[in-house]
Order: structure tokens, then C-alpha cells, then sequence
């Protein structure tokens, strides 16, 4: 397989892999002269990354996807209630709104009275 399907963190994990089975004596998948390797002085990461590039390593990676759940949508029962309830309901809401809120009116610049200033007791 090329290393272009392999993010860094991936084929990071398959050369330590491969390169400690090298190392514990494992048999080489691809023929490497002698020559070549007295040049990369018989190294198990150089032999394991020339196995990764050639595509012959036998590693596959296995990549969960997040589970997709399904489920039916519950549909949520509308109480039938009468024109009439729900009048009744609305002006109840209505009276508690009006007992336990306090109702602003809107403000007029002309009714704003100027008030005296604490520290002279005089108007400004």
C-alpha cells in the first residue's frame, strides 16, 4: 500500500511495528542486496520504511467511524383543550402576570423633572 493513504500518526506506527519484528529476526518481505544494506548499516526502521514504500507490508488499518444511532422520533401527544380552556387558561396567566408584575409606562420627556442636586440642595 503507498503511504498516501496513511496519515504521519499511522505509518509511524506501522515502521515501529514492522522495524521490531525486523529486529527480533523476523524475515524480510522484500530481497535487499547486501550492499544496501552494509549502506544503511543493517538498520530496522531504514528496512522497514523501503518494505512500507515498496506496498508488500501486509498491514492493514483499521479506522472506527462514530456510530451512527437510529432512532424514530417520538412524537409528543397535543392535548385537545376547548377554545373555552384555553381562553380560561390565557386569562389566568394574564391576571398573575398583571398581580405579580409591575406595569411601566412609557416615558415623556416633558413630564422629566430636574432633580436637586444632593450637595448644594439648589437646582441646576
Amino acid at each position: 500500500m503507498p503511504t498516501q493513504n496513511f496519515t504521519k500518526y499511522e505509518s509511524a506506527r506501522i515502521l515501529g511495528a514492522r522495524a521490531l519484528q525486523i529486529a527480533m529476526n523476523a524475515p524480510l518481505l522484500i530481497k535487499i542486496k547486501p550492499e544496501d544494506l552494509e549502506k544503511i548499516k543493517y538498520d530496522a526502521i531504514k528496512i522497514a520504511e523501503i518494505e512500507l514504500h515498496s506496498g508488500i507490508l501486509p498491514i492493514s488499518i483499521n479506522k472506527p467511524f462514530p456510530k451512527k444511532k437510529e432512532e424514530k422520533l417520538k412524537r409528543v401527544r397535543e392535548i385537545n383543550v376547548s377554545e373555552k380552556k384555553k381562553e380560561e387558561i390565557e386569562a389566568k396567566e394574564e391576571e398573575e402576570i398583571a398581580k405579580d408584575g409591575e406595569i411601566m409606562a412609557l416615558a415623556n420627556p416633558d413630564d422629566e423633572v430636574e432633580e436637586k442636586d444632593d450637595e448644594n440642595g439648589e437646582d441646576e
